[in-house]
């Protein structure tokens, strides 16, 4: 068995080696949307052809991109021959060269290390790169500050840290980030303004203790072994899946990023595979898990741990033309003691393994999904798109007399954008999410990590519609109008099976979903964001919102949230304090009501 493992190891060692490669496997981080916004203006234009499902892309995928857009300089407007010039700089490593950004007045220092080897100090980065292309380096800093304001008063977003990566015999990639933040200000619980239950599209974190403010610190990074036809490793960072330009209703990068080991096979134009299996944070307590520790009296104290998470999931990816591309996959959330070997199988239906891991031991299974998108470009500048999530499903429910609904996500959207005029694009979606989505009777089998949703940020029985208005002037300038209308409906916890031995008077998939409104925010944000170079911009935003709570007329079923005493059991609140619960719950207290807020803001590596 011994030999037959070494032989094993030795073969996936030579397919490596041996074979022609194209450049490193780095995740370019989902928070530069810059890139990504120009990636996808040249394909909806017809330029470039992105696989838009799967986020975030790899650094030698958009080199790749802005490579092939270049050899069709002649279709692009000047406006875009800029750009891509530009970002090209950034990717420069990628196509095997060292930025030079002399034609913007940057300053550039070109010099020998070694008989081998030369630097690029171009900005705040410094480039490394070896005369035979053998190893690459890129160190960034990162800092920057947010400076807020409404009538609640001031609140500052400072961070700082560095990024480095490097590709190492055109086989190895290593990359590492570290931003510690902070917040601080008037107005605001602790200066939090996200947390697992706000319903905002910011990311998703895990706070430190500080008496002032909100610290947390975000360190990502990971190693990957690629070759021509795909990649293995194990990672840390932010995923997005299904096409969306606001949130994803699949994966949408909302949580937290999670530790995961990943496949990607692209073994030609057409296909694409991705899989992962992630070690997710259930913030559930395991009362048979724990430690003893002595506190100063010499009593033992129990310190418990969290239950083990993890989740498998995987997506086929088609473009059989140009202009069709579509997704399907599946996941699971399973809360096992150890990991399944089961769910390390990347082509694998896992819902059908649970059922053979668990179904005839009469246990609660685990908790599997579906899902499925499809983009669709009937003409250049024009892009419709949907994205399905299926989170439960029974074919009994299809019926009309049967008032049970399935916990399903759907999302639609569109972006017109190059014609006409140039410059100009418009942008939309609209998300529904039924009853019990997302969510699952056992709290540690939900869709959630570190207890934040890891489909779209509304949750279950909820609505949300986006509208953007874009106009890129000059190189590196974008003017957006963002509208967006989120809605949360009756809210209520998934309750499936007897209580006290006897049914359920309302079964909860039964109620109507998006019957009656409990939350509701509008909000118009005009922001004005210029790259002054690669990685370093500065944004001004301008901010109305007007964010409410509302009284439920119907009277309170089992299993509906009407307030939760400390200790964790349910209570039922009326009037005044049912709808500030409603507020406090949903919303920061610093967007309570209608705000006028104005933010600026300057950063280095973003």
């Amino acid at each position: 068995m011994g030999y037959r493992l070494r032989y094993i190891l030795v073969f996936l060692l030579c397919s490596f080696l041996f074979v022609p490669v194209e450049a490193q496997r780095i995740p370019q981080a989902l928070e530069y949307t810059e890139i990504y916004d120009f990636i996808e203006e040249l394909t909806n234009d017809g330029i470039v052809c992105a696989n838009e499902a799967i986020k975030p892309y790899t650094r030698d995928y958009i080199a790749g991109m802005l490579k092939e857009a270049q050899s069709k300089d002649s279709l692009l407007t000047r406006r875009q021959r800029d750009d891509l010039q530009f970002y090209m700089q950034d990717y420069a490593l990628e196509l095997d060269t060292l930025p030079v950004y002399s034609s913007y007045g940057h300053r550039h220092i070109t010099q020998w290390i070694t008989e081998v080897s030369n630097l690029s100090l171009a900005d705040p980065s410094l480039h490394i790169l070896t005369k035979d292309r053998v190893f690459k380096m890129r160190v960034r800093p990162i800092l920057g500050m947010d400076l807020t304001y409404n009538r609640h008063g001031l609140l500052m977003h400072r961070w700082y840290g560095a990024d480095i990566q490097m590709d190492i015999a055109k086989h190895l990639s290593i990359w590492g980030s570290l931003r510690d933040n902070s917040w601080s200000g008037q107005g605001i619980d602790g200066s939090r303004v996200t947390k697992p239950t706000y319903l905002n599209n910011l990311p998703g974190v895990q706070y430190k203790e500080a008496s002032y403010g909100g610290d947390f610190s975000d360190s990502r990074g990971g190693v990957s072994l690629y070759a021509w036809w795909g990649s293995i490793g194990i990672q840390r960072e932010r995923i997005q899946w299904g096409d969306a330009q606001h949130c994803s209703n699949i994966l949408s990068g909302h949580n937290p990023a999670v530790p995961m080991v990943t496949l990607q096979l692209t073994p030609c134009k057409w296909f694409q595979f991705d899989y992962f299996h992630a070690w997710l944070v259930s913030n559930v307590i395991d009362s048979t898990n724990y430690y003893i520790e002595k506190d100063r009296e010499g009593v033992l104290q129990r310190e418990y741990r969290p239950a083990n998470k993890f989740m498998a999931a995987n997506m086929f990816t088609f473009m059989p033309i140009k202009y069709v591309q579509f997704s399907f996959g599946n996941s699971i959330v399973y809360a096992e003691r150890n990991v399944q070997a089961a769910y390390f199988i990347p082509f694998a239906f896992y819902k059908s393994l649970d059922h053979l891991l668990t179904k005839g031991l009469g246990v609660e299974n685990q908790n599997s999904q579906a899902f499925a998108t499809i983009s669709i470009r009937p003409t250049d500048h024009l892009r419709l798109y949907g994205s399905f999530f299926l989170d439960e499903f029974k074919f009994a429910r299809l019926k009309k007399s049967n008032p049970e609904k399935n916990p399903v996500s759907y999302l639609v959207g569109f972006n017109w954008s190059g014609w006409p005029p140039h410059g100009f694009s418009l942008r939309g979606e609209f998300m529904r999410s039924y009853i019990a989505c997302y969510t699952h009777s056992i709290d540690v089998l939900a869709y959630t990590s570190n207890s934040y949703y890891m489909g779209h940020y509304m949750g279950d029985n909820a609505q949300s519609i986006w509208v953007q208005l874009t106009y890129r002037l000059v190189r590196s300038l974008r003017l957006t109008l963002d509208y967006t209308h989120d809605t949360k409906y009756r809210a209520y916890e998934y309750i499936r099976h007897n209580i006290a031995g006897t049914r359920v008077p309302n079964p909860i998939i039964a109620q109507k979903p998006f019957s009656e409104k409990i939350w509701r925010s509008h909000e118009f944000k005009f922001r004005a964001l210029y790259e002054v170079f690669n990685n370093c911009y500065a944004h001004v935003d301008i901010c109305y919102n007007d964010t409410r709570s509302f009284l439920p007329t119907s009277e309170r079923i089992e299993g509906e949230d009407r307030g939760w005493n400390k200790d964790g059991t349910s209570m039922e609140l009326s009037g005044e304090a049912l709808e500030r619960y409603y507020l406090n719950k949903y919303s920061p207290a610093y967007f309570q009501g209608s705000n006028i807020t104005f933010t600026c803001g300057l950063s280095f590596g973003f």
